[in-house]
Order: structure tokens, then C-alpha cells, then sequence
């Protein structure tokens, strides 16, 4: 069984930063994908950044410039720098990890708020 357990959420005043950690443990015998999707209030669960084994990465427009997807392979752990964060970036942010035979796993969530 694969755990993924975030931490580094919390509250911070808009222009701030925050550091979200994502280590992953349990038996994974190959990775696809790690990444970050977050889900505001009354709204659906949507992407924010992924990264690739090899270290190809995507971002959502609205983070693009802002937010910095990185990873350890040999740590299995997913990390997003967000910097100069906006009211609008609020939301529970979850960790996810794709395996080779596309197996998907998420973690239980971390509240980030961005609010004077």
C-alpha cells in the first residue's frame, strides 16, 4: 500500500510563500508522475503542477512563474515552492503520484489559506 502524506500548508498573507512536502512510502515499484492538484470550496479538484520521472514538468496557467514543481527520486518525494501567492491560490491542496501501470494514489490534503 502507497502513503502519501503533505505537509507545509498553512496561512499566509498574499504575497507570501509557502513550501508543500510530499514524501511517499509503501511498496512503489515505478513512478509515472508526482504532483499537485488543489480543490477550493464548492469547486472540483484541478491541477496545479506535475512532474515527471524523467523531470518534465506541467503547470495550470494560473500558476505559471509562481509555483516551482521539484522532486527527489530517490527520496520519492514531490515538493511545490509557491511564491508570491494570491487570496485566489485558497484551497486543499493533495498530493498524487501515478504509477507505470497507472495506478493512481492521493494523499488526505493540506489547507492552504492566503489571506490578510
Amino acid at each position: 500500500q502507497v502513503q502519501l502524506v503533505e505537509s507545509g500548508g498553512g496561512l499566509v498573507r498574499p504575497g507570501g510563500s509557502l513550501r508543500l512536502s510530499c514524501p511517499a512510502s509503501g511498496i512503489i515499484f515505478s513512478i509515472n508522475s508526482m504532483g499537485w492538484y488543489r480543490q477550493a470550496p464548492k469547486k472540483q479538484r484541478v491541477l496545479v503542477a506535475t512532474i515527471t520521472s524523467g523531470g518534465g514538468t506541467k503547470y495550470a496557467d494560473s500558476v505559471k512563474g509562481r509555483f516551482t514543481i521539484s522532486r527527489d527520486n530517490a527520496k520519492n518525494t514531490v515538493y511545490l515552492q509557491m511564491n508570491t501567492l494570491k487570496p485566489e491560490d485558497t484551497a486543499v491542496y493533495y498530493c498524487n503520484l501515478e504509477t507505470s501501470t497507472g495506478v493512481v494514489y492521493w494523499g488526505q490534503g493540506t489547507q492552504v489559506t492566503v489571506s490578510s
